[in-house]
C-alpha cells in the first residue's frame, strides 16, 4: 500500500464508536485501553490516551499518551543496543514532558516496555499483549521482527517509530522512518570507497532478510553502477558462524568488505580476517558498530580497516538535537551511539502527535491520519532540511545521506566522522520502486 492509499484510507474511516469526545472534565481510575477525557479542550481519542495523568507526571494536571516500546533487551544480537535505544528514547520524551508536553498531554514510554529478544515469534507475543493499551509504538527494534506485525499495525493504524532503517519502510505507511534505508546507506559507501580507495571489487557480507538483505541490495546496485565487481555472501548470526564469511574474504581478497550484521559479528569477521592477513577496506552498516568493541582483542584491527556507516553523525556530533541529547543522557557513564538513535527515532513521532493534537483527533485513526499527513519533520539540524516528508511517494520520503565515521578511541563513542552528509551518485539518481531487497538480484 502506498503512502497516498494509507492517507486516503484512514481519513475516510469514521470514528464513530471509537472516539471519545472530551467534555472538557476529568475521568479517574481510567485505563488505557479505555480512551479518555481531554486534558486540553475537544480532543478526540480512543487507545492508550487517558485524561488521568501519566504515572510519575511531570504535571498533574495533565493526561497521558502511552506508547508500547518492543526492543532486543536480553538475547537477540542487539541486546547490547538495545537498552540503550530505550534509555535514549526516556530521555527524549523526559524532555517534552519536562517542558510543558503535548498541549495537555505527556507521553509515557516506560510502563509498556517488552524484550522482543529480536525475535519474530517473541514480538508477536509482546505485541499483543502491549497492544489494547498503547496508541502508538515508540520503538520497534529489528526489520524481521517489525515486519512480522506490520501487517496488524497497518489494520489496527498503531503508528510506529522503528528502531531500524530497511527501505520496506518507504512503503509501510503506518511506520515514520528517520535516516537513510540500509540500501542507500551501502549505495553511498560503495561511492565513497570508489572514490577514496579506488575500490575495483566488493563483497556483501551480511545477514538475511530487510536488514542485510537490504543492505547487500545496495551493494550490489553501487557495484553495478560503478562497474565494480560484487560478490554476495549470506551468513547467520553469532560469533561461531562466521568461519565461512572469513573464509570467503581470505580466498577472494575483495577491495572493499561491507559487513551487515551485529557488532560483535562483525568484529569476529574483521579482527579475524585482518590478523590473517586481509589487506582490504571494510565498511560497517550502521547496527555493526557498539563503542565496546574498543575493549575487544579485534580494536586495532577495526581501527586500522573499518569504517563505520550511518544516516547521521555519533555523539559528538555539533548539532542542536546532538546538544540536547547530550544534555539529556548526562548523566549516561559509558555513552553509545544507540542513545543519540533512541533520541533521534523519536522526533516523527512527536511531529505526529503534535499534528494529531492540534487537528483534535489523537484517536489511532487521527494519529495515523497526521503522520501520513506530514511533509517534514524538524530533527533539530541532525537530519537535512526537508527529512520527513512522510505525504510523497517513497522517493520523496526516502533520505539518502549518510556519514561516514572512522574508529577514533579519543571519541566518546570511539568514532568520529570522515564524510559528512554524503550523498553519492547511486542513491541520489536510485528511484525506490519498491524495497531494494525485493527488487535487487543478488545472483
Amino acid at each position: 500500500m502506498s503512502r497516498t492509499t494509507m492517507r486516503r484510507r484512514v481519513a475516510a474511516a469514521s470514528l464513530a464508536g471509537v472516539a471519545v469526545l472530551a467534555a472538557g472534565c476529568r475521568g479517574g481510575g481510567e485505563d488505557p485501553a479505555d480512551g479518555g477525557g481531554d486534558a486540553a479542550g475537544s480532543v478526540a481519542t480512543d487507545i492508550g490516551v487517558t485524561s488521568e495523568p501519566c504515572p510519575e507526571a511531570v504535571n498533574q494536571d495533565t493526561g497521558c499518551i502511552y506508547l508500547g516500546t518492543l526492543s532486543d533487551l536480553t538475547v537477540g544480537p542487539f541486546a547490547p543496543l538495545g537498552p540503550s535505544i530505550v534509555e535514549g528514547q526516556k530521555a527524549f520524551w523526559n524532555r517534552v514532558n519536562t517542558e510543558g508536553g503535548i498541549e495537555g498531554y505527556e507521553v509515557n514510554v516506560t510502563e509498556y516496555v517488552r524484550d522482543n529478544q529480536y525475535n519474530p515469534q517473541v514480538t508477536n507475543q509482546v505485541y499483543r499483549e502491549i497492544k489494547p493499551d498503547v496508541l502508538g509504538l515508540a520503538q520497534s527494534l529489528g526489520s524481521p521482527p517489525t515486519a512480522s506485525i506490520v501487517d496488524d499495525l497497518t489494520a489496527e493504524n498503531i503508528v510506529t517509530a522503528p528502531a531500524g532503517w530497511t527501505s520496506l519502510y518507504l512503503f509501510q505507511d503506518i511506520i515514520v522512518e528517520s535516516g537513510a534505508s540500509y540500501c542507500a546507506e551501502a549505495m553511498n559507501g560503495v561511492d565513497y570507497a570508489v572514490g577514496e580507495y579506488g575500490a575495483k571489487s566488493v563483497m556483501s557480507v551480511h545477514l538475511a532478510g530487510d536488514f542485510g538483505g537490504d543492505a547487500a541490495a545496495g551493494v550490489k546496485v553501487a557495484a553495478d553502477a560503478n562497474g565494480i565487481e560484487f560478490t554476495n555472501v549470506e551468513t547467520t548470526s553469532g560469533t561461531d558462524n562466521q568461519a565461512a564469511a572469513i573464509s570467503q574474504i581470505l580466498s577472494q581478497k575483495p577491495d572493499l568488505v561491507v559487513v551487515s550484521t551485529g557488532p560483535a559479528d562483525m568484529a569476529t569477521i574483521v579482527g579475524q580476517t585482518v590478523a590473517q592477513g586481509f589487506q582490504g577496506r571494510f565498511l560497517g552498516s550502521s547496527p555493526t558498530w557498539n563503542s565496546a568493541l574498543l575493549k575487544s582483542p579485534a580494536a586495532p584491527a577495526l581501527q586500522a580497516k573499518y569504517q563505520l556507516m550511518a544516516p547521521w553523525g555519533p555523539w559528538d556530533a555539533d548539532t542542536a538535537g546532538h546538544e540536547a541529547a547530550r544534555t539529556a543522557l548526562a548523566g549516561v557513564t559509558t555513552p553509545n551511539e544507540s542513545y543519540i538513535s533512541g533520541w533521534i527515532w523519536s522526533y516523527p513521532m512527536l511531529a505526529a502527535l503534535k499534528a494529531a493534537v492540534e487537528s483534535g483527533d489523537l484517536t489511532r485513526e487521527g494519529l495515523a491520519t497526521a503522520a501520513s499527513e506530514l511533509t517534514e519533520v524538524d530533527f533539530e539540524g541532525i537530519l537535512p532540511e526537508g527529512s520527513g516528508n512522510y505525504a510523497g511517494g517513497p522517493n520523496e520520503a526516502a533520505s539518502r545521506t549518510t556519514v561516514i565515521s572512522n574508529v577514533d578511541p579519543t571519541a566518546t563513542t570511539g568514532v568520529t566522522v570522515a564524510e559528512e552528509a554524503l550523498a553519492g551518485p547511486t542513491a541520489t539518481e536510485y528511484d525506490f520502486t519498491g524495497p531494494c531487497y525485493e527488487e535487487v538480484d543478488l545472483g
